[in-house]
C-alpha cells in the first residue's frame, strides 16, 4: 500500500468543530424542532379530538307486548324495562362503580364484580358504587313501537305513559 503524503492526510483528518458553534447548531435544531410541533398540533386544533360514536337507541316493541307489572331484560342494550301502573320506565345494568352488568335479584341490582347492592328504583343500598343505576329515557317511535334511548339519562321515577 502507498504512502499518503502530507496533503492526503490532512484531507482524511476530520474538521474540528468548535463548541460554540456545536452548540448553536444544537440550540436552532431544537428551536426548529419545537417550533414544527407546535405548528403540527395548531393545524389539528380545528378538528374534533373524539369522534361521536353510534346513536344508542333500541326500539323495543309496542306497548301491548308489555303487560303491567311486566319486567324485560333486553341484553344488547344492557337495560331493563318495567311497566307499572304509571308508565313504562327503563333503568340501566351497567354498575356505576367499574362498568360491571349488574344481575336483577329478589331485592333490585347485584353487582357481581365487588359486591354493590342497588335497591329497586336503583338506588345504592351498599357501596362500593358511588351512584344509583341511571334511568333511561323512554318514547314511542314514529310506528308506534317503544324506544329506549340509552344514552340520554332521566330523573327517578320519570315513567313513559302508555
Amino acid at each position: 500500500m502507498p504512502e499518503l503524503n502530507e496533503k492526503q492526510k490532512s484531507r482524511l483528518e476530520p474538521i474540528p468543530i468548535r463548541r460554540r458553534s456545536f452548540l448553536s447548531v444544537a440550540a436552532l435544531t431544537s428551536f426548529f424542532s419545537a417550533a414544527g410541533m407546535a405548528l403540527a398540533g395548531a393545524l389539528r386544533l380545528p378538528g374534533p379530538a373524539v369522534l361521536p360514536g353510534p346513536v344508542r337507541r333500541f326500539k323495543v316493541g309496542d306497548p301491548e307486548e308489555f303487560p303491567v307489572g311486566s319486567e324485560t331484560r333486553v341484553e344488547e342494550a344492557n337495560f331493563t324495562l318495567f311497566r307499572d301502573a304509571q308508565g313504562v320506565y327503563a333503568i340501566s345494568c351497567v354498575c356505576t362503580h367499574l362498568g360491571c352488568t349488574v344481575a336483577r335479584s329478589a331485592d333490585g341490582f347485584a353487582c357481581p364484580c365487588h359486591g354493590s347492592r342497588f335497591g329497586r328504583n336503583g338506588e345504592v343500598v351498599r357501596g362500593p358504587a358511588p351512584r344509583a343505576l341511571p334511568w333511561l329515557e323512554v318514547g314511542r317511535a314514529a310506528d308506534g313501537q317503544l324506544v329506549v334511548y340509552a344514552d340520554n339519562e332521566v330523573a327517578e321515577g320519570t315513567r313513559f305513559r302508555v
